[in-house]
């Protein structure tokens, strides 16, 4: 397979190992790799399902990292996230291995399709789902790299056999400005990811080079305005002279949103392109924030030529992606959910959609913060969203092999909780919240945990609690035999 080299030159890439592999970006691109016949090696400091997963399709992964894991590879792909004192990556400079970053491996495996990259601060997993299973649904094969597992297929890369090429543009490391695509979408554009870009001003200089250099390539970006980031972004575009397609529920959307019905737990909606109505889209998944990652999807799909028909069957199929208000399971009448949100707004978005769906009940949260900067960033943000809830359980923060910040702590989050004393608790002891979580839980409430650590794996064991609870309740209840 040919690609771009580290420095911008065609190279045969041979075998590659993956230091990360275990990553949702860097294990779909080694899925793609391994599909289009490479042969893959990875390593990940500890083992997961992705790991499994790529082990069955024939990568040899290693637990840890260790300059032998590289073996004979040609070249090595690496993330940000990987710090120029890991061994293999020390190695393979030293012995002179082609070294890929993420966003260079990426735009190399999409360089030979019709890229269409997904952006944005928030909302990119879901988009990039929804429009992949839209199109679909639409008769197309398109290849797709996505940060999360899709229901549907359980996997979060593909290699189609058709010429689109679908990836989640991740803003975080500037991986959306090289992937040289024809088709775009901008969900939002806020301050984020601040320890790479510097300042909100250079964020949002990243965005318009996106939206202009997809307009170079003669193709589209649609981009949201009911957004200030993204209402700003169009209008700056507008002014360079970059044609973009918006969408919201704003009077001056040219796809306006309007909607229809709300049921606990889903959305209906028509959207108006060109003064043009279309038939309802009937959403599965729950909130008005994927009520606008659908009609961005929609808004694509329309301008990639597909039928609105099919499109609008496509996203009424759409059940979900892992980790995105994810149902874990129900038990003594609580229903248990996990999300990835870790920004305020992502927060305030999953926390409004539940308070949807929970109707009369109790909405418990249990957040661990991820990183320490955007933890001193957004601290009262943080706290203000966390409000929405009836009972916050904060974590510390989770950012491994980060120096800490002073006043960047799950303590100081949950003070900025404006919930009476006693329903906010700052519990350090990980192993601990399970059982706080299930001790504030009854019948008819929901329990969410929320953060992008390793909080994830927290729903078992609150579901465990629950059940174990449900059946002393159960023998209570039947009396002696």
């Amino acid at each position: 397979m040919t690609v771009l080299d580290s420095t911008g030159g065609l190279a045969e890439l041979g075998a590659v190992h993956v230091v990360g592999i275990g990553g949702a970006g860097m294990s779909g691109i080694a899925r793609v790799l391994i599909a289009r016949g490479v042969r893959v090696s990875g390593s990940d400091a500890k083992d997961s399902r992705r790991i499994s997963a790529l082990r069955a399709l024939g990568a040899n992964v290693a637990i840890d990292h260790a300059a032998e894991n590289v073996g004979e590879a040609d070249t090595v792909i690496i993330s940000t996230a990987i710090p120029p004192t890991n061994p293999e990556l020390a190695y393979a400079r030293e012995s002179g291995l082609r070294v890929l970053t993420r966003a260079q491996a990426l735009g190399a495996i999409m360089a030979e399709s019709r890229a269409i990259a997904v952006s944005g601060t928030h909302g990119k997993t879901t988009t990039t789902s929804m429009l992949t299973v839209a199109l679909q649904h639409c008769g197309a094969d398109p290849s797709f790299v996505i940060g999360s597992e899709l229901n549907e297929s359980g996997s979060n890369a593909h290699t189609g056999s058709g010429e689109l090429f679908i990836a989640e543009a991740d803003e975080s490391d500037g991986t959306f400005l090289q992937l040289n695509a024809f088709a775009g979408i901008v969900t939002n554009v806020e301050a984020d990811h601040l320890d790479y870009w510097g300042t909100l001003e250079a964020v949002e200089e990243g965005f318009d080079t996106f939206v202009t250099d997809i307009a170079n390539n003669g193709g589209f970006t649609v981009v949201c305005i009911d957004d200030p980031g993204g209402a700003a972004l169009a209008e700056r575009a507008r002014s360079a002279g970059v044609a973009v397609r918006t969408y919201g529920v704003s009077p001056e959307a040219m796809n306006r949103i309007e909607l229809t019905t709300s049921q606990p737990g889903t959305s209906s909606f028509t959207v108006l392109v060109n003064g043009i109505r279309t038939p309802e889209i009937q959403l599965q998944v729950p909130g008005q924030h994927n009520v606008l990652n659908a009609t961005a999807a929609f808004v694509c799909g329309i301008g990639l030529g597909f039928p609105v028909g099919d499109l609008v069957d496509g996203l009424a199929s759409f059940s979900g992606t892992r980790r995105r208000f994810e149902f874990r399971g129900q038990a003594d009448g609580v229903r248990v959910y996990d999300d990835y949100a870790h920004h305020p707004t992502e927060i305030a978005a999953t926390l409004a959609a539940a308070r949807d769906v929970v109707g009369a009940g109790k909405l418990i949260v249990a957040f661990q913060a991820h990183h320490y900067y955007r933890t001193a960033l957004f601290s009262k943000e943080f706290g203000q969203a966390l409000g929405l809830a009836d009972d916050v359980i904060v974590l510390e923060v989770f950012a491994p092999g980060e120096d800490p910040i002073p006043g960047a702590s799950g303590q100081v989050m949950a003070s900025n909780v404006p919930l009476a004393p006693e329903n906010v608790v700052f519990e350090p002891s990980w192993s601990a919240v399970p059982r706080h979580l299930a001790s504030r839980a009854a019948q008819g409430d929901i329990v969410m945990t929320l953060g992008a650590g390793d909080i994830s794996m927290m729903g078992p064991e609150v579901m465990a609690i629950l059940e174990a609870r449900e059946r002393t309740a159960a023998a209570e209840s039947a009396g002696p035999s």
